[in-house]
């Protein structure tokens, strides 16, 4: 027989049970939106993007640049890599994904120069993310250019060969070029991402939220060229 205060006591269990339960459902939904970075409001200019003064004009038949600036010495971007690797796959076929390293300092210049040396002997790709896991997992530094030519030997290209390239009057113009352009879009943190050379977009919505909002600038800029 059940006594009344055994009833209470079920009563207030359950009460429990379901409060738990409860904020167990608000927990993982708030992680999925968060997850997803899929926003039920609208993407606005000024709370999601800012349009650049001055953007070159994009002639007929051209892709839609996406630039992401980044540098291999910034946690954030080597934390953001694998998120954009992922999107960049489903870009529409007349829209581009472009990295452009950033110089915030000399250190960061060598590692720009590093990106441009790799790229130019066809071994970006095997080093790309053997860089970050390097300064980011094992503490590596590279201070000189020879330092990077050491990591990178055996990996797709050579020690002389990466040298070589480093100095090279190709690498040394793409390297200013992307210094150039992240003066031009007043770039001052990474990573940043710049569409269509004309949209510089909110990286503080968070790094899943980014990625829409490119989507849609991406969209925009395609109904643009329709129209």
């Amino acid at each position: 027989m059940t006594s009344r205060t055994d009833r209470k006591v079920l009563r207030t269990r359950n009460a429990i049970l379901g409060f738990v339960v409860l904020v167990a459902i608000l927990v993982i939904g708030f992680g999925t939106f968060y997850s997803t970075g899929v926003s039920t409001g609208a993407i606005t200019e000024g709370e999601h993007y800012t349009v650049l003064d001055d953007p070159p004009r994009k002639r007929p038949g051209e892709d839609i640049l996406v630039h992401e600036y980044f540098s291999y010495a910034c946690v954030h971007c080597r934390n953001f890599e694998p998120l954009v690797s992922d999107w960049k796959k489903n870009l529409p076929d007349n829209a581009t994904f472009v990295r452009s390293p950033v110089i915030f300092s000399p250190i960061w210049g060598i590692l720009a120069q590093s990106y441009y040396a790799l790229e130019s002997t066809g071994a970006l790709e095997a080093n790309h993310d053997r860089l970050f896991r390097a300064i980011h997992d094992s503490g590596r530094q590279f201070l000189t250019p020879e330092m990077v030519a050491d990591f990178v030997d055996g990996k797709g290209t050579t020690r002389a060969e990466f040298l070589a390239a480093f100095e090279s009057s190709e690498v040394r113009r793409a390297t200013r070029d992307a210094e150039r352009r992240q003066r031009a879009v007043q770039v001052n943190s990474v990573p940043t991402l710049v569409v269509a050379e004309k949209y510089l977009v909110n990286m503080d919505k968070g790094r899943k939220l980014a990625l829409d909002i490119a989507d849609y600038l991406i969209d925009l800029e395609l109904a643009g060229d329709a129209g």
